[in-house]
């Protein structure tokens, strides 16, 4: 145990778990860890202080220790400069490229921290030299061009976990193990208060939703959220906009009578009818402009000029004109949109959730709403632990939502 290297921390390292987790991660990569100085953080707002020596058999075991407790927020107590070399190829970086996190995060340049901007997981960092001064920021492989400055190992890098909130509302109250026992009323009265303050700040709130708040009822609800200017954008697929328009136009969903809940004959048409109409008008807000779309949720975004972003998959019928079917093109629509955003909220669509999750920075409140317990899990367990989950039907989530917020 000849292999060794001192690192520090700074935080709410007790409360929000974190220093449990570090020394669990310290075992776990066959290391061993021996606490230097400790000093816990006495009121509300002060930070607790970490600093350790973490012992490993060989380079490549600290190597690995270093890397797992960097993403908890561990930096090396000597601070060394971030390590640069540039990409060989358009799309290729070098081999140890920093993978990024969704969490704050800071390089070490020119014996300075400079904060990364753009940040979003699953990225590499870019430093660059612009007008005002070295610059770093988070960049997909696609993007990356020859001789871009890629930030390479784990030397001066920092990380800043979202730690256990300590807002008067009680947002994390949700934040423990995802359960359906949960009262719903009592999660969409907190969720409430925090669009409402959100709103009040003058934040951004972007919904993600799939065909379900249609299947299950919550059209009206929604459209009244977004008349009440909750809804700063929409970031969805080509279906609910299909769904959402066979409703408005014949009273159907996959051709099944929403008011009675039998299918009708040749039901099973209404939905390619409603995109014909479309079709014929060359747009969503044409076949409004032209009087023909008369209520329902796009109605009430093209009526209140509220972005829409449909990404179209390979299972759209049309699909919509409106449906972005260049996957690429979609994705830079919706992070377009997520800039600025202080809050998510995911209405059952993992795809889309998840999607979304994996640009959204952890410092983004993030609510995912799905009867399916495991969906819920999944959208966390893919990187985004700040979601809050919420089991239960969409529907009913939004027709509680929509009577908080009047």
């Amino acid at each position: 145990m000849n292999y060794s290297e001192i690192v520090q921390a700074e935080g709410h390292l007790v409360d929000s778990q974190i220093l449990s987790k570090v020394m669990d991660r310290v075992i776990e990569c066959g290391a061993v860890y021996e606490i230097i100085e400790f000093r816990l953080g006495r009121t509300n707002e002060q930070y607790s202080y970490l600093q350790m020596r973490v012992t490993a058999p060989n380079q490549e075991v600290l190597d690995r220790a270093l890397a797992e407790l960097l993403e908890l927020g561990c930096y090396q107590a000597e601070l060394l400069e971030a390590s640069r070399k540039p990409a060989p190829l358009n799309k290729v970086v070098p081999d140890d490229f920093y993978s990024t996190t969704n969490h704050r995060t800071q390089v070490r340049l020119s014996g300075t921290w400079l904060e990364v901007a753009k940040q979003r997981m699953d990225g590499v960092i870019v430093v660059s030299e612009g007008p005002d001064g070295t610059q770093a920021e988070c960049r997909k492989l696609r993007d990356v061009k020859a001789g871009d400055m890629i930030v390479c190992g784990s030397h001066g890098i920092r990380i800043q976990p979202e730690f256990k909130e300590r807002d008067r509302l009680g947002f994390a109250f949700m934040a423990n193990e995802i359960s359906s026992e949960r009262r719903a009323e009592t999660a969409v009265r907190k969720i409430a208060e925090m669009m409402r303050q959100i709103k009040a700040e003058g934040g951004r709130i972007i919904f993600v939703a799939g065909p379900v708040v249609v299947h299950t009822g919550g059209t009206e609800a929604f459209c009244e959220i977004i008349r009440h200017g909750y809804v700063d954008a929409l970031l969805a697929g080509n279906a609910i906009a299909v769904h959402d328009i066979e409703h408005t136009l014949f009273g159907t969903s996959l051709g099944v009578d929403l008011e009675h809940g039998n299918p009708i004959e040749e039901g099973h048409k209404n939905h390619m009818r409603a995109i014909n109409t479309i079709n014929r008008h060359g747009s969503i807000r044409g076949a409004v402009e032209a009087d023909v779309l008369k209520s329902g949720v796009m109605y009430e975004l093209v009526k209140n000029n509220v972005p829409f972003v449909l990404a179209g998959s390979i299972r759209d019928d049309g699909p919509l004109p409106d449906t972005e079917m260049d996957l690429l093109k979609a994705q830079e629509l919706y992070a377009q949109q997520l800039v600025g955003a202080k809050m998510v909220v995911c209405l059952s669509t993992m795809l889309h959730s998840i999607g979304v999750g994996n640009m959204t920075p952890s410092w983004v409140r993030m609510v995912c709403v799905d009867i399916n317990p495991a969906v819920v899990t999944k959208l966390s367990d893919r990187g985004s632990a700040q979601t809050v989950g919420v089991v239960t039907d969409v529907g009913t989530f939004l027709n509680l939502l929509a009577q908080q917020l009047e």
